[in-house]
């Protein structure tokens, strides 16, 4: 993990040496790399590291301009207070009464996102298989299915 506030593809570029904004970009977005087990180990050293005492289940939005990128949708914007294009995502974070670390997450697709195959695929982020659920049955879906 990198210093700096912007996790966005051209600031976190520009904090590498040879600042190669189209090449992390296309690694982030079109190489054919398995996160899940990326994703796991991350969880796995967090919560080694502050050993969590709960488990806390959120949703986060994240404001977008325009609707290209995966999930992209007209709905409620918590980090705006109203409804804008936004991305929304649910959290499972490992937890104790002084750190907490991302456990588990997954992007809310909404029902124009769900329905349509040809948006999923050319967005590239979004499972071909992925379906609409509510974010509690997402939250509690077993672990042994991600």
């Amino acid at each position: 993990m990198l210093e700096g506030r912007r996790k966005s593809i051209q600031p976190m570029a520009e904090r590498l040496p040879d600042g190669n904004m189209q090449a992390l970009q296309q690694f982030v977005n079109q190489s054919p790399w398995e996160w899940t087990p990326v994703r796991r180990r991350f969880a796995g050293r967090l919560c080694e590291a502050i050993q969590p005492e709960v488990r806390v289940i959120d949703d986060v939005s994240f404001p977008q301009c325009g609707i290209v990128s995966a999930g992209v949708a007209r709905q409620y914007c918590g980090a705006l207070g109203k409804r804008a294009d936004c991305q929304v995502a649910v959290s499972v974070h490992a937890a104790t009464d002084a750190a907490s670390c991302p456990w588990e997450w997954e992007l809310f697709l909404s029902q124009e996102w769900a329905v349509d195959d040809k948006r999923r695929r050319a967005a590239r982020a979004v499972s071909p298989t992925a379906r609409r659920r509510t974010a509690p049955a997402r939250a509690v879906r077993p672990r042994r299915e991600r």
